[in-house]
């Protein structure tokens, strides 16, 4: 996969854009994107008079860089891509800054009265955080851990389709990391609830953000133990068990779910009947 955060480093201000700092603009649910590049220009003609409030996501190639929101001016040379297709679909995208403008906007919004007291919100002085005068406290951005997992079985694994996804792929079991849960725990309940099945040898592959709406995937490999598909049927429409080299569409590798798949088609390979499997 390709470094998403070559030419960019992350970063905090309270400084607010000037003339000429570069934007990436959301619009809806999709982002503004001009013919060449993801990122417009503060000031420029395409924001016409319009001077939103916009927040720093540190620097793109040594220059400042923003995130805002802007109606769809519908000018020449400017599309709307949605975000998930952006982080899908264009394996060129800077899909880690693209995730993270979108995540820090949302909770930008989300959060302009406290929690607690219902009290606004304004900007903290020092960090990226919403502050509470009457309470004295902060609201950081948030992030909901969630697990994704690929069960291998001898020489298959399982794929399921999900009931709410319309497009036309496989994916993994996956699901959110409960109150008083470790990560492993986590895997174990989600597969048996979705699919009725039993894990074992549980590990840890890699994470990836996912900005719908503020995920942190967690990604692991599993074996089969026991049992039998069960299918949770308000969150899967169809599973099955399948091989390396007959297997329907799968997410592609710019995601964790592709990555995990790729991985473990490899290892399948590499050891067909090796392993700890059931």
């Amino acid at each position: 996969m390709t470094d998403n955060r070559a030419g960019w480093v992350p970063g905090w201000s309270n400084q607010a854009p000037r003339d000429g700092d570069l934007v990436l603009a959301f619009s809806a649910n999709g982002i503004l994107k001009p013919v060449q590049g993801w990122f417009l220009r503060w000031g420029g003609p395409e924001m016409g008079a319009s001077r939103p409030e916009a927040l720093s996501l540190g620097f793109w190639e040594e220059q400042p860089l923003f995130v805002t929101m802007l109606p769809d001016t519908g000018l020449p040379g400017m599309q709307t891509v949605s975000l998930r297709d952006a982080m899908l679909q264009t394996p060129d995208a800077p899909s880690d800054l693209l995730s993270t403008g979108y995540q820090i906007w949302q909770w930008w919004q989300d959060h302009r009265y406290c929690g607690r007291c219902g009290e606004r919100t304004g900007p903290h002085p020092s960090e990226r955080a919403r502050w509470c005068q009457r309470c004295n406290i902060p609201w950081y951005p948030r992030i909901a851990p969630c697990i994704i997992t690929v069960i291998r079985r001898d020489e298959r694994f399982l794929l399921a389709k999900s009931s709410r996804v319309t497009r036309n792929f496989y994916s993994l079991i996956a699901g959110f990391v409960e109150p008083g849960e470790n990560l492993e725990q986590a895997v174990a309940r989600e597969v048996m609830e979705e699919t009725g099945l039993t894990v074992k040898n549980i590990r840890y592959q890699g994470s990836q953000p996912w900005p719908f709406p503020h995920q942190l995937m967690l990604g692991f490999f599993a074996d089969y133990q026991s049992g039998e598909l069960q299918l949770q049927e308000d969150e899967l429409s169809d599973a099955g068990w399948f091989t390396v080299e007959a297997h329907p569409p799968v997410p592609p590798d710019t995601t964790i779910a592709g990555r995990l798949i790729t991985a473990m088609k490899a290892e399948i390979a590499a050891h067909p009947g090796g392993g700890n499997h059931g």
